[in-house]
């Protein structure tokens, strides 16, 4: 089972490229922010500023916008949001950075309404795939997928900045960000999901004990991540300066694809909940050697092997959203995990600060291991929650829209996926 079979299905490669290109304003919004805050003469903390305020509205909008989708359906709710996201950087664009209040409420407002394209896309995978080996594949696809997305956007950023200026690119990237999500959004699989009856709770997805474990987990892995792009600064700056941290950067997605790359490329036997625990705990001893601190060559090296488990961990994860999502609550759920793991990303990055002035890199990168490590010991404390479906599971590869599809397990113990 590849990913070419899994592209032949018929929708998916439109689906899978139409959500990354839908995604594009998101992945590039902190870089996009920051150039043109600073084409505008800001400062570079009135930079991070925004683009922090657009980050913790994306992480509020995500999982808001994702209950939506589930009871609304996927046209309703992504095709406004999006415009709505686009209209909005598009004010920041040709407002600037005066009056102050107002690009912060345009920032603000851009990342609420970005639409849950990542979350809606995995709950498509089971509508257009049907077989539970070949979604499992596709989870392992989409993440490799995120990873190319996070490497060629800040490339097309400042593509856009050099042929035109950083106000164009903040347009186009949200005029592409708009035709990717209509190209999702008026597909025969989008318009014709809808999600599983739900019961009626305030607490949505988020009264599954098994999804709080995981977003528990992967809060101290979006923690890691987040702290190793800070403390590769002072390494960098010690090394070789820019060129040294952005390869630093490059390795550390690179790492990510070949692993995504080698894990989706098979099939794996065994309970999802151990799997994800043994590759939770590679990740965390690979972050380790960073603390070597040798020279360049050789850290690009050990970036890119800290890198290798992250995207499998992800792909791993996914399964098990998908089968602890409560009923009627799979876009949620996934937008969850997205959103927890964005706010442990900013956390790390500010955890690192303080702790990389105080000892500087090498203890930076002792943040990384360390959280690494209580994201395993969350998992291995949660395994029996983890290893039980959630009440009220769907075989996965079974359509949401088949009302008489099974109420049971979408995974059994010893099933491969």
């Amino acid at each position: 089972m590849g990913y070419l079979e899994i592209l032949r299905a018929r929708h998916a490669a439109r689906l899978l490229l139409g959500t990354l290109v839908g995604r594009l304003p998101n992945a590039t919004a902190a870089i996009a922010i920051v150039l043109f805050v600073r084409a505008e003469g800001g400062t570079y903390s009135l930079a991070g500023a925004l683009a922090a305020v657009y980050g913790v509205a994306n992480a509020v909008g995500q999982p808001v916008l994702g209950r939506l989708v589930d009871l609304h359906g996927q046209p309703r709710v992504q095709l406004p949001a999006a415009l709505a996201s686009a209209l909005a950087m598009g004010a920041f664009a040709f407002v600037g950075t005066s009056p102050l209040p107002l690009a912060y409420l345009a920032v603000g407002a851009a990342g609420l309404f970005t639409p849950p394209l990542e979350g809606g896309l995995r709950a498509l995978w089971a509508t257009v795939l049907r077989k539970e080996d070949q979604v499992h594949t596709a989870y392992a696809m989409d993440a490799v997928a995120q990873e190319v997305m996070f490497t060629v956007g800040p490339l097309l950023v400042t593509l856009c900045v050099s042929l035109w200026s950083a106000q164009a690119a903040l347009v186009v990237l949200n005029v592409i960000g708009v035709l990717g999500a209509l190209s999702v959004v008026v597909s025969a699989p989008s318009r014709a999901w809808r999600s599983a009856p739900r019961e009626a709770h305030w607490l949505g997805a988020l009264r599954s004990p098994g999804l709080l474990a995981l977003l528990g987990a992967f809060l101290f892995v979006g923690i890691a991540l987040g702290s190793i792009t800070v403390a590769s600064v002072p390494y960098a700056d010690d090394h070789g300066g820019d060129t040294v941290y952005g390869w630093l950067m490059a390795a550390l997605g690179l790492g990510a694809l070949i692993g995504g790359t080698v894990y989706g490329a098979r099939q794996w036997a065994g309970e999802p909940a151990r799997r994800l625990q043994g590759i939770v705990a590679l990740l965390a001893v690979c972050y380790l050697p960073l603390m070597l601190m040798p020279g360049p060559v050789a850290m690009v090296g050990l970036t890119v092997l800290s890198g290798v488990f992250l995207a499998p961990a992800i792909a791993c994860a996914f399964v098990l959203v998908d089968r602890q999502a409560p009923r009627g609550t799979v876009t949620e759920a996934f937008s969850w995990l997205v959103t927890t793991f964005t706010v442990g990303h900013s956390v790390g990055t500010g955890v690192a600060g303080p702790v990389v002035e105080a000892g500087g890199a090498l203890w930076g990168f002792a943040v990384p291991g360390a959280a690494g490590g209580v994201s395993l010991l969350v998992l291995l404390a949660t395994g029996r929650v983890l290893a039980a479906p959630a009440a009220g599971a769907v075989v996965a590869g079974s359509s949401e829209n088949d009302p008489n599809r099974a109420v049971e397990p979408r995974f059994r113990s010893g099933d491969r996926a």
